[in-house]
């Protein structure tokens, strides 16, 4: 092989990238990191919308890899917003002390494998190029924002932002008429800050949100201290967990309660402010429609309980689609929201947004007057960010032009045809069904084993076999099947993307499953994959 500049290259600076960085160079391995931000956080420092917040527990939401990050890092609230996140990826960075490794404000175009080096050619949009033996993909699962194609959507005077390009000094919407597209994760949080400023807000709604009061607040100091001392009980629990979040799933089906039973459980569970609490009460939930009815009714009942007008309520109330089939959003005030003089809801599922115009929004029955639009319209999920870049293989085959009618891999890390790649919460891994922090933690640990393993044995190339691609992938769709989550049009299966392949892009058996499969894999010699020395 060609000498290269560094053994490895890792693309983002999220909680993957400054894992796998850490990782790597605690092996010995030189390793040059880029990011397109000036600083790490990754999906963190893009999102700074009013009201961003993450909606798993903050102590949950964090490394458990570094006694002294535990130690030292102070979370303040049961959820945490933004800013604390942010400053938590900055204070881990710091502490391990990976940023030095990193080019930031620096963008990748392309990473192309060179048949004849063996070498990754990684390009950036300045102008830099570097080799590696590795490329490591830590560009997240929502990091390539989507802005539907609307006509006329460059001819409005006023302004237009998206939720994940929120201008850093931030925006006044007082004395405005502001419209907001979208109710997903994104458009729950902001549409309340929105209201409290705007003159008049309108919420065009296509898909109406399953959300659960988060019920925030400060963390105790006994919950803190708690947490410190029972880590170890905590890490055992979350790995043994589906979601990374242990809960207590009941030994019986939904069907096997009464109504008067079920509900009993709902009510109590609801005000656990944990979605995973709830949606994982019964085992048969996200398998048998009836059962999932019974807990999205029950969900529905909240807007009502919440909502004053009837009609808006049902407007409200999501009823095409299983709960949890679309990711649960968690709110602060959502539902409430909706009783303001100043805030106005539209349905677009009937009567579509036809163009934007250079005074506001033009539904197939109306036209709106704004002077601001906000798009909470979401991302192009998983794939995207690896899409975005122009990834090229053995015999210069993209990425795109493999993955034209869904993304095969292995295990969600690895990619026939393309050697040395590790995809990490890449498509076919648990990624966004789970607590994503734990899976990139899985994730890191295992690719940096398996870069230890090819150094030790001084391999050249790593990639998976076709076949092994092929069953991994089928198994995945066929295990999805079986569920609920392919009733749901949503981003876990890219139907929010027009023309995008649809698919579920997470493996849906659960992260412990997952990662007994992987480190069977591992003890196996790497089963499935080849191995050239």
């Amino acid at each position: 092989m060609t000498a290269p500049d560094y053994d490895s290259v890792v693309i983002g600076a999220g909680f993957s990238g400054v894992y796998m960085t850490h990782k790597l160079r605690e092996q010995g391995l030189t390793t040059k990191g880029f990011e397109a931000a000036p600083t790490v956080g990754g999906t963190w420092y893009w999102n700074i919308y009013p009201g961003a917040r993450c909606d798993c527990i903050s102590m949950e939401y964090a490394f458990t890899f570094d006694p002294e990050i535990i130690a030292e890092w102070e979370w303040t609230e049961r959820y945490p917003a933004q800013p604390d996140i942010l400053r938590y990826i900055e204070f881990v960075a710091d502490k391990l002390d990976v940023k030095r490794h990193f080019s930031f404000n620096t963008r990748v175009v392309s990473a192309h494998f060179d048949d004849a080096t063996g070498l990754w050619s990684v390009v950036t949009d300045t102008g830099e190029t570097v080799t590696a033996k590795y490329l490591i993909t830590a560009a997240g699962c929502l990091s390539t924002s989507s802005t539907p194609d609307f006509p006329g959507i460059g001819s409005f005077r006023g302004q237009t932002i998206h939720t994940s390009a929120w201008p850093r000094e931030g925006i006044d919407f007082s004395g405005m008429r502001v419209g907001v597209i979208g109710t997903g994760s994104s458009g729950v949080q902001v549409i309340p800050k929105v209201a409290d400023q705007a003159e008049h807000l309108t919420v065009f709604q296509r898909t109406p949100a399953f959300s659960l009061d988060c019920g925030n607040r400060p963390l105790t100091e006994d919950e803190k201290l708690d947490f410190k001392e029972n880590i170890e009980e905590f890490k055992v629990l979350s790995r043994q967990s589906g979601s990374g979040q242990f809960t207590d799933t009941l030994e019986v089906n939904a069907l096997d309660h009464t109504e008067e039973q079920r509900n009993a459980v709902y009510e109590e569970r609801w005000n656990r402010h944990r979605a995973i609490d709830l949606i994982a009460s019964y085992p048969d939930l996200f398998t048998d429609r009836a059962a999932n009815d019974t807990i999205a009714e029950f969900f529905r009942g909240k807007i009502r309980d919440v909502v004053t007008d009837p009609e808006l309520a049902e407007q409200l109330s999501p009823r095409d689609y299983p709960l949890g089939a679309k990711r649960i959003t968690l709110d602060t005030g959502y539902f409430q929201t909706y009783n303001r003089d100043n805030v106005s809801l539209v349905s677009v599922k009937n009567a579509p947004i036809e163009a934007i115009t250079p005074d506001g929004i033009k539904t197939a029955d109306a036209e709106y007057a704004l002077d601001a639009i906000v798009f909470a319209t979401g991302f192009d999920a998983v794939t995207g960010p690896l899409l975005s870049i122009d990834i090229r293989g053995r015999d210069g085959q993209s990425l795109r032009e493999a993955w034209a009618d869904g993304p095969v891999t292995y295990l969600g890390v690895g990619v026939h045809g393309f050697p040395n790649l590790f995809t990490l919460t890449g498509p076919g891994s648990p990624n966004v069904l789970t607590n994503v922090v734990c899976a990139i933690e899985q994730h890191v640990e295992w690719t940096s084993e398996a870069i230890a393993h090819l150094e030790a044995v001084g391999a050249t190339a790593f990639e998976p076999r076709e076949s092994a691609a092929k069953e991994w992938t089928e198994q995945a769709i066929k295990l999805a099947d079986g569920t609920l989550y392919p009733e749901g049009n949503s981003w876990y299966t890219g139907a929010n993307i027009p023309g995008k392949p649809r698919v579920i892009m997470s493996y849906v058996g659960g992260l412990n499953l997952y990662r007994e499969i992987c480190d069977d894999v591992a003890a196996k010699g790497y089963e499935g994959f080849t191995i050239a020395t």
